[in-house]
């Protein structure tokens, strides 16, 4: 019978740690959450390695380094409010619910909901708002919150989702260019994000999340 209590423990001692990531609601969220429940039952396997898992879809299950690196620069409380876009399989969503006052997730396809909700009951983690609907949209309805998250590549960040983080909030984001891609820090300032690099990481970019076409006659 696998150890995955012992995988996990590998997992934030081999990928987290290592990484600079040293805060200790990412970490024990990190070592109680069972990744193993997030996964596909084909791929549960390869729950814990290093890298970026795929769910379908062009979509995936951001590696664990990236991950914990991206929350690490959230700066998050426990009075957070917090947007999760792109949740997938509900794995970014659940671990958020452990460090924040409450995690809006969004998803827009259905089978991924559909897992994310089955994890989400499962892990203890109902209280997470799941919204259905067009990622780049985000969940204005809950609106404004104090953090953003983005479970995939963007290139362009929606004027939509600027309008519903909170002036002074922050996001963020793997910004894909090609095959290479960079991790940025976001913080609204007045009607605009002001970006700035943190590292470098991958992922496929998320649909809706592509660069707008320009406008030609």
């Amino acid at each position: 019978m696998t150890d995955f209590a012992l995988r996990r423990r590998m997992m934030v001692d081999t990928q987290v740690r290592p990484s600079d990531v040293t805060k200790f609601p990412i970490i024990d969220a990190m070592l109680r959450l069972p990744r193993e429940e997030f996964v596909p039952d084909d791929k549960i396997e390869a729950a814990y390695v290093g890298e970026n898992l795929a769910l379908g879809g062009g979509r995936v299950l951001l590696d664990p380094r990236t991950l914990s690196k991206m929350l690490d620069a959230l700066m998050l409380t426990r009075s957070d409010l917090v947007l999760d876009i792109g949740c997938g399989t509900g794995y970014s969503s659940a671990l958020l619910l452990q460090m924040t006052q409450a995690v809006v997730a969004v998803e827009e396809d259905e089978a991924l909901a559909d897992a994310a909700e089955a994890a989400f009951a499962r892990t203890g983690a109902e209280t997470v708002v799941l919204h259905r609907g067009p990622l780049n949209e985000g969940a204005p309805a809950h609106a404004p919150y104090d953090a953003m998250l983005l479970q995939g590549g963007i290139v362009e960040f929606p004027a939509a989702l600027v309008q519903q983080l909170r002036d002074g909030g922050r996001v963020t984001a793997v910004f894909m260019e090609g095959a290479l891609g960079v991790v940025r820090l976001g913080l609204r300032q007045g009607d605009s994000v002001v970006w700035r690099d943190i590292f470098n990481a991958a992922a496929p970019v998320l649909p809706g999340f592509e660069r707008a076409d320009a406008f030609s006659f």
